[in-house]
């Protein structure tokens, strides 16, 4: 594993190339950094859809995942990037590995609804060591480096302690309910948590639902057919902020796999896990 100054150097070079990844502007001289997100947040996007016709991708999106990616093998070139836009199908070794999802809540985005960030990960020999979840919009930089605790914008954040269901707020993830051969479980685990739960909320950004797991202003989430990068940046700061993650049948998760059950605690998400593969 690298050493605690080796992340600490990855992980201040790669918290000011998010932030200038979000800041992108136009001088009389020449494209530069100026906030790509928040000059998009209100303007009209041009979409496209990806696979299916609930999954779209932005002309920002782009823009953020070049600007990271070029940024990043700048500092590091020897790196590998796993990334949402164009550069989906690499693998994950053991090799240094920045995850990115260049703008999570593409949805939310398209629609002038603020929840939506950038995510960036860090891996070496498969292990997340770094996590940055960045939204501009509502300014809230969640951050993490393994074994160095959880913050959102500097101050630390701890996972509630709740392991009582009836008493638990919960996430779900429902846009692939769209889906037909999806519709009808999805649902069923909706009709599932309502009936236990305090609430259910459904906030269409992954890495935003972990770190706000990682917070405590949720208790526990729940999500299937998601990608890497939709949530390794938000895992490490749950895991970070005392927080647990599985597999949504209850067994281990496995990153490239992501099905995640987050909780704040283990029992929380065992008892999650049960209900669910129960009901």
């Amino acid at each position: 594993m690298p050493s605690v100054n080796e992340v600490n150097n990855y992980y201040n070079k790669s918290l000011s190339i998010v932030k200038k990844s979000a800041e992108i502007h136009l001088t009389d001289e020449s494209w530069e950094f100026y906030k790509i997100m928040i000059d998009g947040f209100s303007k009209k996007k041009e979409t496209l859809t990806k696979a299916v016709d609930w999954d779209f991708v932005t002309e920002f999106d782009k823009k953020v995942e070049d600007n990271l990616i070029q940024q990043l093998l700048r500092e590091f070139p020897e790196h590998k990037i796993i990334a949402e836009e164009s550069q989906s199908g690499a693998e994950l070794t053991s090799d240094p590995t920045w995850i990115i999802d260049p703008i999570d809540g593409t949805t939310n985005f398209m629609h002038g609804y603020p929840q939506s960030c950038i995510s960036v990960a860090l891996t070496i020999n498969k292990e997340l060591v770094i996590g940055i979840v960045y939204n501009p919009i509502m300014n809230q930089m969640f951050t993490a480096k393994k074994g160095q605790g959880a913050f959102l914008n500097g101050q630390p954040i701890r996972a509630s302690k709740t392991e009582d269901l009836s008493k638990s707020l919960l996430a779900l993830e429902l846009s692939h309910g769209r889906h037909p051969s999806r519709h009808n479980q999805m649902m069923k685990s909706f009709d599932a948590c309502v009936s236990v739960a305090h609430g259910v909320r459904t906030v269409g950004s992954s890495a935003l639902t972990l770190c706000y797991v990682a917070m405590g202003g949720l208790d526990a989430y729940y999500a299937n057919y998601l990608n890497s990068w939709d949530i390794a940046a938000g895992v490490l700061i749950l895991r970070e902020a005392g927080g647990t993650v599985i597999s949504t049948n209850g067994d281990k998760f496995d990153l490239m796999t992501a099905r995640v059950l987050a909780a704040g605690t283990n029992v929380l998400a065992q008892n999650l896990a049960k209900l669910l593969k129960d009901f």
